[in-house]
């Protein structure tokens, strides 16, 4: 009877030690994907400003014109369309429109 208790204790202890780790663990990663989305919160939001920005000088066209800042302007809307694609609140508007 001694030796089933004594087993029984060191089990549990085993067992409680595990759990403690894995919760440990778990909240460390759960501090990092926290910190993760705030990050990718404030790329969006520097994503959104510079679409805003690129659309409002855009609207005037004074850049269309074949000269050398024409064809900055529009590597500028180039690149701008590829930085579209990690904007969240563009993925999530996309997402809303397919609905």
């Amino acid at each position: 009877m001694i030796y089933l208790t004594i087993s029984f204790s060191i089990i549990i202890l085993i067992l409680g030690y595990v759990v403690w780790n894995l919760l440990r663990k778990t909240e460390q990663l759960e501090d990092i994907c926290s910190s993760q989305q705030k990050y990718l919160e404030k790329v969006s939001s520097v994503i959104t400003f510079i679409d805003n920005r690129i659309q409002e000088l855009d609207k005037d066209e004074a850049f269309s014109s074949d000269d050398e800042i024409g064809f900055f302007f529009q590597r500028v809307k180039m690149l701008n369309d590829l930085l579209k694609q990690y904007d969240l609140s563009y993925e999530n508007n996309q997402n809303q429109d397919i609905k």
